[in-house]
């Protein structure tokens, strides 16, 4: 019943995909969400032609793209590549969107049951906010690597067994396989329950000291092989991600080091919910919503905390990830309600470039803090829930969540649990307590919109004869992180079967920094211009030969306008460039291979 409701919650997240899953992408993130189509298709591409899939040719010619030093999803794409085949990109973008909400839910149920709570009810609690969580849905809005965290759990239990006696081989080689996996999923997320397991780990060690050094050295042996593992599996394509052909360091300017989370956002409903408002959106969420809980959920969590943490070691450790990851969130300057202050936050001192970190928003630390709220629920609802078992029957002996009295059975690690009639009014009441802080919280189907359909003469083939072998297709306006969003799923909805110049990715500059896209061409430039104003320049022969040269540049041997709202304006440049062109099918073509050969 647990998993089926969590399926079903992540049919209705993207419910307004489904309703035409070939001709709409996110309202939110249209480009990102056409990327990840992107990513789907390279997968397919690189199972199909038995090509390196950490590089590819098929964006940005001639330079091509590192997959590594991008968001490239490979432990999702590649594995998924026959249905990809099967079904089509923007099918399983939808599909899987859905699927992996479904499945981080499914897999924080399994670890809260097993390893935590004593009750069904409560890890079901649990498992539902941690999959689908204000910040998590805010990123299901085109990022679905944000969304695959159905690993994370694992690991999180992987880490804390790794005390187990006897048993450090196989924890350590498991919690090895498991981060090595997920580097192909999303290397931030990593990053970031890596950090709350070393808080989770130092603060167990502070207040069980005694059991600490017995396990230490299991523990450290286990780690040490997690490590070997996970290098082994993935030292060449780490070292391709930073040392390989397009990779960079950095990005430019650090600019997401300024985007910490307001305060005022911890209260505040997300868009997403039954209680959100889009124009929120306009004064405190120019950013991310990465918090977003809303103030009965910020409410209840400060009452369970209070209520539980004298006699909890799990609510305690919760308390404090809740805590410490949110000063840390809070970036480089204070933010209240939209409006910066002038009260430097922890980000204001470190360096822009320090190793790890140089590319990670502030923000987004609140994604620990919304899976540290996940388990303070189940804890609390667990608090509430009558023992009707013995507890050595279902609770292993290194639970965490685990009362500190030694009383047993009867006993549990809420104050609730007291069987004194005069409380027994504390249940209903916590409870109501937290479902009402989660209804509004309840997401809604993601907005989408529709997006230009491609062409015929590029669905159906039309191309081919006029795209050899290590040519190019060059499609108006040329993709970009900006303009050509239609033109970039010409690539997607073709299997990437022509490569493309351009292209919105992550490469470097001239001076080895992250930027989006690959810097601009003259021609480029004069055709977004164009775009902008809507009318063309006066054209000069210098113009006309740097569009021959920046043709030969891309090795271009077809330039391609379908239609589109700039269609016009756009036609009467390429023609004032290149000279007439032909009407094949529904498209403008210029064969340009007389002109670049």
């Amino acid at each position: 019943m647990a998993l089926g409701a969590y399926v079903l919650l992540g049919v209705l997240v993207c419910l307004n995909y489904w309703g035409d899953v070939q001709g709409r992408v996110s309202s939110h993130l249209p480009t990102d969400h056409s990327w990840f189509e992107w990513l789907f298709a390279h997968g397919a591409y690189s199972v199909r032609h038995l090509e390196n899939p950490l590089f590819t040719m098929r964006q940005n010619a001639p330079l091509g793209v590192n997959m590594m030093a991008n968001t490239s999803l490979l432990g999702v794409t590649l594995p998924l590549a026959p249905l990809t085949m099967l079904l089509g990109p923007q099918v399983m973008y939808a599909l899987y969107l859905g699927g992996a909400l479904a499945a981080t839910a499914a897999t924080s149920y399994w670890v809260l049951s097993r390893h935590l709570v004593r009750s069904r009810a409560a890890a079901f609690v649990g498992g539902a906010f941690l999959g689908f969580a204000p910040g998590i849905v805010h990123h299901a809005n085109g990022q679905p690597n944000f969304v695959s965290n159905f690993l994370l759990p694992l690991i999180v239990s992987r880490v804390l067994r790794l005390r187990e006696p006897g048993r450090w081989r196989r924890n350590g080689v498991a919690l090895g396989l498991l981060v090595a996996y997920q580097i192909f999923i999303n290397e931030e997320m990593l990053l970031l329950t890596a950090l709350a397991c070393l808080v989770v780990v130092v603060a167990y060690a502070v207040q069980r000291p005694a059991a600490t050094r017995a396990a230490a050295g299991t523990f450290i042996a286990a780690l040490g092989l997690a490590g070997g593992v996970a290098l082994l599996l993935t030292a060449y394509p780490v070292w391709f991600q930073f040392n390989g052909p397009q990779s960079y360091r950095g990005l430019q300017g650090g600019v997401f080091h300024n985007w910490g989370e307001d305060l005022a956002a911890f209260v505040t409903f997300p868009r997403d919910t039954l209680a959100g408002d889009p124009a929120v959106e306009q004064t405190i969420g120019l950013t991310e919503q990465n918090s977003w809980f809303g103030w009965p959920l910020v409410l209840v969590a400060v009452a369970a905390v209070v209520l539980l943490v004298r006699r909890s070691l799990a609510v305690r450790i919760t308390a404090l990830l809740m805590v410490l990851f949110t000063l840390a969130a809070l970036g480089p300057r204070i933010r209240l309600g939209g409006e910066e202050t002038t009260v430097n936050g922890p980000w204001h001192y470190i360096p822009d470039d320090l190793p790890l970190v140089e590319m990670m928003m502030p923000t987004r630390l609140t994604l620990v803090v919304a899976a540290a709220v996940g388990v303070l629920l189940a804890l609390a609802w667990d608090a509430l829930t009558p023992a009707t078992r013995p507890v050595t029957a279902h609770v292993p002996a290194q639970r965490t969540g685990e009362p500190e009295t030694a009383e047993p059975a009867s006993t549990t690690a809420g104050a609730a649990r007291t069987t004194a009639t005069a409380r027994r009014w504390l249940r209903p009441v916590g409870y109501a307590a937290i479902a009402l802080a989660l209804l509004p919280l309840i997401p809604r189907p993601l907005p989408a919109q529709p997006v230009e359909p491609p062409p015929h003469f590029v669905t159906a083939g039309g191309w081919r004869p006029y795209v050899p072998a290590g040519r190019t297709l060059v499609p108006v306006p040329i993709p970009s992180n900006v303009h050509g969003l239609p033109t970039l799923r010409w690539s997607v909805l073709t299997g990437q079967e022509f490569p493309i110049p351009a292209g919105y990715f992550i490469g470097p500059n001239e001076k080895g920094e992250g930027v989006f896209g690959a810097p601009n061409r003259p021609t480029s430039t004069l055709i977004y211009s164009t775009m902008d104003s809507g009318t063309v320049p006066a054209l000069t022969e210098e113009n006309r030969r740097q569009a021959v040269e920046d043709l030969r540049w891309w090795r271009a041997s077809v330039v391609v306008l379908g239609a589109q709202p700039k269609e016009a304006v756009l036609r009467e440049l390429m023609t004032g460039l290149l000279g007439q062109p032909q009407r094949v099918d529904d498209v403008w073509l210029w064969d340009v291979r007389p002109l670049v050969d």
